[in-house]
């Protein structure tokens, strides 16, 4: 992320948190710009530049009220693998095209020895990422700044695998979720190291629309054990696809947004922009 990048991605988190905070009093324009230091004209154009609209309309998308509402709209269809929301539009939404192959039982056994493994640094909407891929899929995608640690951490969960800096096919492929034109999107498909139980977790993830919001108490339901909210936590926190995944669609029943493997505020910017970009393109259809 180049240093201009990364002090508006830091300004925009900075005004993302102050929303938050007084999301109740629905703070101005003036109000926000002024909390982070910027003139209003410039603060709504860098924020309109990184989101896509306007820090009014974003503001709808990340307010308490309005998850509470997200979560109030809620239907059993909600998960059906035909959604509404999006496919009466020209755009492919991803969560469509996101394909979860889990790893064999000796892979997962033997730490990914005889796996090789590419991987890469990224910029992203919401900072620099670390993506890794197998010849089968992305099996890891993960926001850090510290590139050291980053590749720490991919190489603890996989510790016998061969690992190459290279970015292949698979990585541009699933990076390009972060375009505004999906119609060029082909499918995603992952390679990941879990549990059953974390596998069908990860896969229940995937039928969270984009723009929507879900509990954990919805996603138990969803697999067919109601009584595992805290296990079904425990295994969205170890999710190791960060954004494809999408357990950041994920708050609590009361409304509040719990918490984020890779940052509150990064959770907030995320369903600000995905909130945003959505209403843009609905807004535009006939």
């Amino acid at each position: 992320m180049s240093t201009q990048s990364q002090i508006d991605y830091n300004r925009i988190a900075k005004a993302i948190e102050y929303i938050q905070s007084n999301f109740r009093l629905q703070p101005s324009l003036e109000e926000v710009a002024e909390n982070i230091h910027l003139s209003p004209a410039h603060f709504q154009k860098i924020f309109t530049d990184w989101a896509g609209t306007s820090p009014k309309k974003f503001l709808q998308f990340i307010s308490l009220e309005h998850a509470k509402n997200l979560l109030k709209e809620e239907k059993a269809s909600l998960f059906d693998t035909a959604y509404e929301t999006g496919l009466s539009s020209t755009s492919r939404l991803h969560d469509l095209f996101v394909k979860i192959e889990g790893m064999s039982p000796a892979e997962y056994k033997n730490g990914g020895k005889s796996l090789v493994i590419n991987f890469s640094f990224s910029e992203s909407p919401f900072g620099t990422l670390l993506v890794a891929s197998t010849e089968k899929g992305i099996c890891y995608m993960a926001f850090e700044n510290d590139k050291e640690t980053a590749l720490g951490d991919l190489k603890h969960k996989f510790p016998n695998a061969s690992f190459f800096e290279k970015q292949d096919a698979l990585q541009k492929n699933a990076l390009s979720i972060f375009d505004k034109d999906w119609t060029k999107l082909n499918t995603i498909k992952l390679h990941l190291k879990g549990t059953d139980f974390q596998l069908k977790v990860w896969e229940s993830l995937l039928t969270i629309p984009m723009g929507k919001l879900s509990t954990y108490g919805s996603l138990a339901e969803k697999i067919g054990n109601p009584k595992a909210s805290r296990a079904v936590g425990t295994a969205i926190g170890s999710n190791p696809v960060a954004f494809l995944i999408p357990c950041h669609r994920v708050i609590q029943s009361t409304g509040h947004l719990g918490g984020y493997r890779w940052g509150i505020e990064r959770k907030q910017l995320m369903m600000g922009w995905e909130g945003s970009h959505m209403y843009s393109e609905n807004s535009i259809l006939p």
